[in-house]
């Protein structure tokens, strides 16, 4: 790091989310390159050489960015739309529209997602896209450009469906793909965007949709190929009451067992929902150190229920938090998902001792990386992980008289972000993205989302 340009950021409260909590109350971080070089209490060292920037952060908190660890991004151009509906309801409402999706509407959805995720202080965003319908163009690469434009480190999950309505499942018949088809694309598109390096800003995960969308034979040679090209895998699990009585009816067990007969368990897995965990599946989890995307607003949203979150991380089972599709979060923010997570859970069993503040940064931080494989490079600040971090202001009206930065943050009303780096990139500030343009992007997406509903329409 040596000859590396440097960019010094200072009296700011530092809360690092490592392993000791450590926090500073007024403190400095080093960028240098792509990866943090230095941080502690007090003022930068003296003498730094090749400083191309200072940042008097003054009244702001730093941390690590966010990470998103489940999301649907086509969902954007469908938002709003059947929202007093449950689950399969809202499934059932929803898959004839999106199964008409197309890349230009795919890109204009993950421009909005990802936008409104990165204004937020997301540096590390995730897509679980599923839905191909024939001739609809690349729509995984449509994403991943996307993600390359708004400038965030980036995890496709290349999603897939091959049991429709003629096989018992929920999406239409012209939506899904064949077992074969989904499997060969699948292992392409791993093969032309997957990034196994440190730094990485693209990487590929193998992701059938869930066990009512998908055959047992897509989700076990889905593990297989993903095993083989050495990538994570990732679904939904353990979401409704009504996913486990469909699994019951189907395998004769419920969805943990049956993840488990197929390969779906191990610390190369995590799975979105866990909503209806009993003590033995949280058990299998932490045992086989499968992760869990928690994603609470949608959860209330659908009416999914209240997933076991503070017997999870007690059991130690890898927790992070997720965005969900904007169809059913129409936010599309995760840092609202640190306030959700904390009060949701505390309606729950464990009532106020459920979880605190600083355990709900974690959820958004760390334990978003260790779900998505990453905890090793981002997820918290410390001397040469990659420099994905967030300045949070925590001077102005909304938080000024809460003392604790880390309460006003979690809290609080959502704070403002005077900026955010990824790979020591800055990619927002003040409030606004500096490498794509927002207004150009709500345009894009209006238009698409009334094209979409026009095609539905007309059937």
């Amino acid at each position: 790091m040596a000859a590396a340009r440097r960019i010094v950021i200072e009296n700011c409260s530092i809360a690092t989310v490592d392993a000791n909590d450590t926090e500073y109350a007024t403190g400095h971080v080093v960028i240098a390159g792509h990866r943090i070089e230095s941080l502690g209490a007090g003022r930068a060292p003296e003498g730094l050489e090749n400083v191309v920037r200072r940042i008097d952060a003054s009244g702001h908190l730093v941390t690590p960015g966010l990470i998103n660890t489940h999301h649907h991004f086509y969902q954007w151009i469908t938002r709003g739309l059947a929202t007093d509906h449950n689950l399969f309801d809202w499934l059932v409402a929803l898959y004839p529209t999106w199964a008409r999706i197309d890349e230009p509407m795919v890109h204009a959805a993950a421009q909005g997602s990802l936008a409104m995720m990165a204004r937020g202080g997301v540096t590390t965003a995730m897509d679980h896209h599923y839905v191909y319908p024939k001739d609809s163009g690349d729509l995984s690469g449509a994403v991943i450009r996307a993600a390359r434009e708004t400038g965030v480190r980036f995890t496709l999950a290349r999603g897939s469906m091959d049991r429709s309505e003629k096989d018992g499942g929920l999406p239409p018949d012209f939506a899904v793909e064949t077992l074969e088809g989904a499997l060969a694309a699948t292992e392409q598109t791993v093969k032309e965007h997957h990034d196994a390096s440190f730094e990485a800003m693209t990487q590929v995960a193998v992701a059938p949709c869930s066990p009512f969308s998908v055959s047992t034979e897509l989700l076990r040679e889905g593990a297989q190929l993903a095993r083989r090209l050495g990538v994570r895998l990732h679904t939904h699990g353990s979401e409704t009451v009504e996913e486990e009585k469909f699994c019951h009816e189907l395998f004769g067990m419920g969805p943990t067992d049956y993840f488990e007969s197929t390969g779906w368990l191990g610390e190369d897995v995590w799975m979105a929902h866990c909503v209806h965990m009993n003590d033995s599946d949280i058990a299998a989890f932490a045992r086989t150190k499968t992760g869990v995307a928690h994603c609470p607003s949608s959860n209330a949203r659908l009416a999914a229920g209240i997933a076991r979150v503070p017997d999870m991380l007690a059991a130690g089972v890898p927790v992070g938090l997720g965005v969900d599709g904007t169809a059913s979060n129409e936010s599309g923010e995760l840092h609202t998902e640190l306030r959700n997570a904390l009060l949701i859970n505390r309606l729950g069993a464990h009532r106020e001792a459920a979880l605190n503040a600083r355990q709900a940064l974690r959820l958004g931080t760390y334990g978003g990386a260790q779900v998505l494989g990453r905890a090793a490079e981002t997820g918290s600040l410390e001397p040469g992980k990659l420099a994905d971090l967030v300045l949070w202001k925590l001077d102005t009206l909304a938080h000024a008289s809460i003392a604790d930065p880390v309460t006003a943050l979690v809290l609080g009303a959502a704070a403002p972000v005077t900026a955010s780096f990824v790979n020591g990139r800055q990619i927002v500030e003040h409030g606004r993205l500096l490498h794509v343009d927002e207004d150009a992007i709500a345009r894009s997406t209006r238009d698409e989302a009334q094209r979409l509903a026009r095609i539905a329409a007309q059937g």
